[in-house]
């Protein structure tokens, strides 16, 4: 009696569940989900004309690009923006020699001591300080950005869906209104202190379009800064700045898939020699 019970109550549950699934799977088939702006206009992220050199299995980091998204941090995006997690002796990992990390360094402030008389100071930095934050603290930062406190950027490519394809597209995608958006949403509109930009989720971005002419930038190396060049050039000093071990774990997991696939073919060798001479018993009746 009791099996019987425990049986029944058992079914009734797998009923419940059962039924449960089949009205959920029917209602998201069948129900009709208004449609928003954000639904309609939102674009997904895109890579430059090219791609990332750092890209697929065999990827390796441009070097060359890294030092001009740094350029593109520092002129641009530091104004706002902090790198908490990235001291300046890092920068030794994008070719800059001992002497012009130490000389990078010093043409940046941080805060300090004064050996003399103990109050806080600002001072040069040296390679192992860490790039300093344009704010005193979030509450400065906050005032100076309309109540949003500007986001750290060490990590953000790790911190967003499809980093680095994200920070390029973000970065140069900042466009007008366009007209069928206002024609199929008359109520959308950008408020004040707000810019649209399709790869914002919510299509209005209140970060001023920080790369808005060609040439805002001048390379030390004579690249033509367009637009396109110095956001692919940021997002990839930024997608290192989020991974500097991005390439090294890449040309590690080579040899360690070799080593595997040799360790199974050795092990199926090793397999069939042992039993090679084992017969299966038989049993008896």
């Amino acid at each position: 009696m009791i099996r019987l019970v425990g049986i029944l109550i058992g079914l009734g549950f797998t009923f419940v569940v059962l039924l449960a699934f089949v009205t959920g799977a029917y209602t998201w088939a069948t129900e009709d989900v208004a449609e928003t702006p954000e639904h309609a206009f939102h674009e997904a992220a895109h890579s430059p004309d090219g791609g990332f050199a750092f890209d697929g299995p065999f990827g390796t980091w441009n070097v060359s690009q890294l030092q001009r998204g740094y350029q593109v941090y520092k002129e641009v995006c530091a104004a706002c923006h902090s790198l908490n997690y990235v001291a300046f002796r890092n920068l030794a990992q994008l070719g800059y020699s001992e002497e012009q990390v130490k000389a990078e360094a010093a043409t940046w402030q941080v805060p300090g001591i004064n050996p003399d008389t103990g109050e806080t100071t600002m001072r040069a930095a040296e390679p192992t300080d860490y790039f300093p934050s344009p704010f005193a603290n979030d509450v400065a930062a906050a005032a100076a950005n309309g109540g949003k406190i500007p986001p750290d950027l060490s990590l953000i490519t790790k911190a967003r869906h499809d980093g680095s394809n994200y920070v390029y597209s973000l970065i140069s995608g900042y466009e007008p209104v366009p007209a069928e958006l206002t024609e199929e949403f008359p109520e959308f509109e950008v408020p004040v202190g707000g810019y649209y930009n399709p790869y914002f989720e919510s299509l209005v971005i209140g970060m001023a379009p920080p790369i808005s002419v060609d040439g805002q930038v001048t390379y030390a190396d004579g690249t033509e800064a367009t637009i396109q060049q110095m956001s692919a050039d940021v997002a990839a000093f930024l997608t290192w700045t989020a991974e500097p071990t991005l390439i090294k774990r890449k040309q590690t997991g080579w040899p360690v898939l070799g080593f595997l696939l040799f360790a199974t073919i050795l092990a199926w060798f090793a397999k069939k020699q042992i039993w090679s001479d084992a017969k299966p018993k038989r049993r008896k009746d």
